[in-house]
C-alpha cells in the first residue's frame, strides 16, 4: 500500500525527517511544560498523522499553542514561537474515534524555520537550554514561590496530597516555576508567557506575580462566600427566634395580640367605608388572607396597604351640593374681574346643577393663554358648589399608569393620579381639576389619554377601575375641569367629551383693575409690608401695564408689582421710609428702562412695512412685513423662519401684486429685472399660517407704489388669487394684541364680523373695525394718507 493510501487511512507510512528537524503538533488552550505529564485530544488530521510518525520512528514532537483557538488549520504563523519537546508515552485511540497522546515534556525550544507544512507540520528548531542559579536571592525566591503555591493549593478544591508533596520537594528554581505556573489557575497568555522566560530569575519573578493576583483573588471569593453564608445564617436565625417567639407568646395566651387588634381595627374600618357589596366582599376576603399570613413575610405588608387604601378611599354617596346662584355669582365677581362670557357659562352649569343634582356633569375644558385665570376659576366653582377641590397636573404625563395605576403585581405599585386625588380630597363629590391636558405626551407605557377617555365620560365613569384596585370605582358624582392652552394639541376623541370654553385674553383696561384690586393687595402680604407701608399711584400701574409687559394673562405683571413691593420692603426694613409711595416717574429707578417701545409709528413711518395680526398659543401678538425690491432677475426672497403655508402665501400676494400692476397705477414689467425680498422680524421665532396674507400683500403694493401704510392701522386675513378676502381664526386674541400694542384701526374679513361678538366691550369700543371683502379695499383703508 502506497505512503499516501496509508495517511488516508490513519496509519502513515515512514517519513524521512531530518536531524535538526522536529514534528510539530499544534494544540488549542493548553500549554505543557518540560516535566509535566499531560494527556491531549487530537482531532484534525495532520496532527493525528504527526503523532502517528512520531510514535512510529520513535521521534519526540514539538508542542506549540497556536494564538487564535478558532483556526482550524494553523500555520506557521498562526503557532507561538517557543514551545516544549516532548515523548508522547502512549497513543490512544477511544470506542468514539477520539485520538489521544500521552505527552512529557522535556526541555524548551524555539522555532527557526518551518521546512515542510505537508501532511504536517516540521520545523527546525533550537533547543533552549536554562542555567542554573544557586545565588541567595534565587533561593529567597524559591522559598517564597514555595510557600505561596501551597497558600493557593488550600483554597483549590480537591488537591490531591501528591501534588502538595510535589510542590514541596522539587527544589530546582527553573523545574518549580514550571510546576507552579502548571497547577495554578493562572491565565493561559501568562503561561505561554512563562514557558518563553528562559532567564529562571526572570521566570520566578514572573510566576510569583502571577500566583500573588491569583491569590488575591481566591482570598476575596472565599470572603464573599463567608459573608453570604453568614447573612443567611443570620436570617435563618431570626426566622427561627421569630418562630420561638410566637410559640412562647402562644404558651403565655398572649397569642397575637397586637395583630388582632389591627386586624380587628381593619374590620370595624371596612364596615364603617359603607363600601358597594362587591368591594366589600374583596375587602372581607383579603382580610381573612391577611388573618392566616404570618406579618413577618413580604406579601403582609402588600396586602394591609391595599386594605389601607379600600377602606381610606370615599365609598359614601357624597352630600348634596348648596348652591345658591346670588352666592355663586358674588363668589366668582369676587375672585375674578371681567370674563363676562365666562361667568355667565359657569352661572348657567351652576343652575342646571342646582335643578337637576343627579344628571351628569358636563366636561368643562378652559382654555387660553397663560395667567388668564383658568386654574382659579376652578377654586371659584368648588367654593360655590360646597365642594372640596384637588388638582392634578397632566403636563409631561406619558404613562398610562399615571392614570389607572399600576398592578399589585408589580414592586412599589399604586394607584393612579385620579384615585389618588380623591384619597387626597377625602370626597366623591370633589372638584378635581386636571391642569395642562393639551401636554400629554405618550410612549412605550401607553397613551394617557386614551385611558382618560373612561374617566371623562359621563356614561362610563361610574364604574372606572384603577389597575391596583382592580375594582369598580364610581367618579360620575365627581365635577371635571380640564385646562389647556392650546386646542388643537388635545386628541379629538378627548376633545369630544369636553366642553370647551374659551378664555381671552386680557384689555389694557381689565389689567389695569385686576392689578389694583388683586395683585397688588396679594403681593404687599407676601413681601411682609403692613396698610399703608406702600402706595402705588395708578399712573404708575398703567405704566407698568403699558411699558414694562406685554401679555395676554397677568403673570408677568404680577412679577412686576412684586419687584416694586421688594424695593419697598427693602427701604421699610432698612429703616430709611416709613411708607414709599410710587408714581410713574419713579419706575426707571425700580424697574429698569422701559422694555416695551411703541415701535408701530417707527416701522410704518417707510414705505413697505405693513402691521399684521397673529396667533400664538399664548395669545395674539403683532407681526411686521417688511418688502425690499432690489436688482435682479425676478426671485421672491422669504425669511424670518417662516412655515411652509406662509411661504405660499407671500407667492400669492406677490402673483396677486403682478397680475394687478395695471389697476394699481404700477408700470408693468418692472418685477421682471428685481427681486423682492420680505422679511418678517424676530427671525428665531417660527411664523406660520395664511393669516398674514392681507397684510404682506399691502407691504408689497406699498414698497412699489412708494406709499407708506398708516401707522395706526393693522390687519388680518387670507387672500386668494381672485382679490377675495378670506376668514382666519383667533380674531379675539388678535384685537386684543392689536390693543395692547396701541393699533387704533383694524381691517379684518367681513366673513370675521360675526367673532366680534367674542371681543370685550371695552375693546370693541376703542377701536375702529375695517371689513374687507376685496383687496381693493385693502389697499384704500391702508394706504390712507390720513391719520
Amino acid at each position: 500500500m502506497s505512503a499516501e493510501r496509508s495517511r488516508e487511512r490513519g496509519n502513515p507510512g515512514t517519513l524521512p525527517i531530518a536531524d535538526d528537524a522536529l514534528i510539530i503538533v499544534p494544540i488549542r488552550n493548553v500549554v505543557l511544560f518540560p516535566g509535566m505529564i499531560l494527556p491531549l485530544t487530537i482531532g484534525r488530521q495532520p496532527s493525528i498523522i504527526a503523532a502517528q510518525q512520531a510514535v512510529k520512528t520513535d521521534h519526540p514532537v514539538g508542542i506549540l499553542m497556536q494564538h487564535d483557538a478558532d483556526i482550524e488549520a494553523p500555520g506557521p504563523d498562526d503557532l507561538s514561537r517557543v514551545g516544549t519537546l516532548a515523548n508522547i508515552l502512549r497513543y490512544v485511540t477511544l470506542p468514539d474515534s477520539t485520538h489521544v497522546i500521552v505527552c512529557q515534556g522535556l526541555q524548551r525550544f524555539a522555532v527557526r524555520e518551518y521546512v515542510a507544512e505537508q501532511p504536517f507540520l516540521v520545523a527546525r528548531v533550537e533547543r533552549l537550554d536554562e542555567a542554573e542559579a544557586s545565588d541567595s536571592e534565587t533561593e529567597a525566591r524559591v522559598l517564597q514561590l514555595r510557600e505561596r503555591a501551597l497558600e493557593v493549593l488550600q483554597f483549590l478544591p480537591q488537591v490531591s496530597r501528591e501534588l502538595v508533596e510535589a510542590v514541596k520537594s522539587v527544589s530546582q528554581p527553573g523545574p518549580l516555576a514550571d510546576l507552579v505556573a502548571s497547577i495554578a489557575e493562572i491565565k493561559l497568555a501568562e503561561r505561554q508567557r512563562v514557558l518563553e522566560t528562559i532567564d529562571v530569575q526572570q521566570r520566578l519573578e514572573l510566576v510569583l506575580q502571577c500566583l500573588i493576583k491569583r491569590l488575591e483573588v481566591l482570598r476575596l471569593s472565599r470572603e464573599l462566600d463567608e459573608r453570604t453564608k453568614a447573612s443567611i445564617d443570620q436570617h435563618q436565625r431570626e426566622y427561627l427566634l421569630r418562630e420561638q417567639m410566637k410559640s412562647i407568646q402562644h404558651e403565655l395566651g398572649e397569642g397575637e395580640a397586637g395583630n388582632a387588634a389591627e386586624l380587628a381595627t381593619l374590620r370595624r374600618a371596612i364596615v364603617e367605608a359603607e363600601m358597594p357589596e362587591e368591594v366589600a366582599a374583596q375587602a372581607n376576603k383579603e382580610l381573612r388572607r391577611l388573618e392566616h399570613m404570618s406579618d413577618g413575610s413580604a406579601e403582609y405588608s402588600l396586602l394591609r396597604t391595599y386594605l389601607d387604601w379600600l377602606v381610606e378611599l370615599p365609598w359614601k354617596e357624597p352630600e348634596a351640593d348648596r348652591i345658591e346662584i346670588g352666592e355663586a355669582r358674588r363668589i366668582l365677581d369676587a375672585d375674578h374681574f371681567g370674563l363676562a362670557q365666562v361667568k355667565k357659562r359657569i352661572v348657567e352649569f351652576l343652575a342646571v346643577r342646582k335643578l337637576n343634582p343627579k344628571g351628569h356633569a358636563p366636561i368643562l375644558c378652559f382654555v387660553g393663554p397663560p395667567g388668564v385665570g383658568k386654574t382659579s376659576l376652578g377654586q371659584s366653582i368648588a367654593r360655590a358648589l360646597g365642594r372640596k377641590f384637588v388638582r392634578a397636573s397632566l403636563g409631561g404625563c406619558h404613562d398610562e399608569a399615571e392614570i389607572r395605576g399600576h398592578r399589585r403585581t408589580y414592586i412599589g405599585a399604586l394607584p393612579g393620579n385620579i384615585i389618588q386625588a380623591i384619597r387626597k380630597a377625602g370626597s366623591r363629590g370633589c372638584v378635581m381639576m386636571l391642569d395642562e391636558v393639551d401636554k400629554l405626551g405618550s410612549g412605550i407605557q401607553g397613551d394617557p389619554s386614551a385611558a382618560l377617555l373612561e374617566v371623562l365620560d359621563p356614561e362610563q365613569n361610574n364604574s372606572f377601575r384603577d389597575n391596583y384596585l382592580a375594582l369598580p370605582f364610581d367618579l360620575s358624582r365627581m365635577l371635571f375641569i380640564t385646562t389647556a392652552n392650546v386646542l388643537d394639541n388635545i386628541p379629538g376623541p378627548l376633545r369630544d367629551r369636553m366642553e370647551v370654553i374659551e378664555l381671552p385674553g386680557y384689555t389694557h383696561e381689565e389689567k389695569f383693575e385686576i392689578a389694583r384690586r388683586y395683585l397688588l393687595a396679594r403681593q404687599i402680604v407676601h413681601n411682609g409690608l403692613q396698610e399703608g407701608q406702600l402706595a402705588i399711584s395708578d399712573g404708575a400701574l398703567a405704566a407698568i401695564i403699558r411699558d414694562y409687559t406685554r401679555e395676554a394673562g397677568v403673570r408677568s405683571l404680577e412679577r412686576q408689582i412684586a419687584a416694586v413691593c421688594r424695593r419697598a420692603a427693602v427701604s421699610v426694613a432698612e429703616g430709611s421710609v416709613s411708607a414709599l409711595e410710587v408714581g410713574a416717574e419713579d419706575l426707571v429707578g425700580i424697574l429698569g428702562a422701559s422694555k416695551f417701545d411703541n415701535e408701530v409709528a417707527l416701522r410704518t413711518s417707510l414705505a413697505g412695512v405693513a402691521t399684521g395680526l397673529a396667533w400664538t398659543p399664548v395669545g395674539g401678538d403683532i407681526l411686521f412685513i417688511e418688502a425690499s425690491q432690489t436688482a435682479g432677475d425676478g426671485k421672491l426672497i422669504l425669511t424670518g423662519h417662516l412655515g411652509e403655508v406662509m411661504k405660499e402665501s407671500a407667492q400669492a400676494a406677490l402673483t396677486l401684486v403682478k397680475t394687478s400692476l395695471g389697476s394699481l397705477g404700477l408700470q408693468p414689467g418692472g418685477l421682471e429685472k428685481s427681486n423682492i425680498h420680505i422679511h418678517v422680524p424676530a427671525g428665531a421665532i417660527p411664523k406660520d399660517g395664511p393669516s398674514a396674507g392681507v397684510a404682506i400683500f399691502i407691504a408689497l403694493v406699498s414698497l412699489l407704489s412708494e406709499r407708506p401704510v398708516r401707522n395706526d392701522t393693522a390687519m388680518t386675513g387670507e387672500i386668494s388669487l381672485r382679490g377675495l378676502v378670506l376668514p382666519v381664526g383667533g380674531i379675539k386674541d388678535k384685537v386684543l394684541a392689536a390693543r395692547r400694542a396701541g393699533i387704533r384701526r383694524v381691517l379684518l374679513p367681513a366673513r370675521n364680523r360675526r367673532d366680534l361678538d367674542e371681543v370685550p366691550v371695552e375693546a370693541r369700543e376703542r377701536l375702529e373695525f375695517v371689513f374687507l371683502d376685496q383687496v381693493d379695499e385693502a389697499i384704500a383703508q391702508a394706504m390712507s394718507t390720513s391719520g
